[in-house]
């Protein structure tokens, strides 16, 4: 077996830059940083902070199922939000999406992200 097997769903968009999707390496998924972008056309998809974070659940949702996986076996997420004035709304979309116990995370602001996102969003899950 392969030290780290590559996923790759057609449902999520394709990696930005020099990246993979997702990695399985040694009994963990490690999900690249999702951003709101629709999978369908390649676009960022339009809407307040609710409507991009459903898409980028939706995202990893996805790349999560092509591992055979579901976000209950999500473990850790990091969140990345261009104004944290707007977690509380973000946090009650991201309490749709995963069950209890949720994962560890930590929420950061930071001043930009790739195509003017205004959150991304990646994963760690067990396998």
């Amino acid at each position: 077996m392969p030290l780290k097997l590559v996923v790759k769903s057609s449902q999520a968009p394709a990696a930005i830059g020099l990246s993979s999707q997702a990695i399985v390496a040694g009994g963990w998924l490690f999900i690249s940083g999702q951003i709101p972008i629709d999978p369908g056309t390649g676009e960022m998809i339009p809407g307040d902070i609710s409507a991009q974070a459903a898409r980028v659940l939706e995202n990893l949702r996805a790349i999560l199922k092509e591992a055979g996986k579901g976000m209950d076996s999500v473990v850790r997420t990091t969140v990345y939000l261009a104004d944290l004035s707007e977690f509380a709304a973000m946090n009650e979309v991201y309490g749709r999406y995963f069950p209890d116990p949720f994962p560890a995370r930590a929420t950061v602001e930071v001043s930009a992200l790739p195509r003017g996102a205004r959150l991304e969003i990646d994963a760690i899950a067990i396998v």
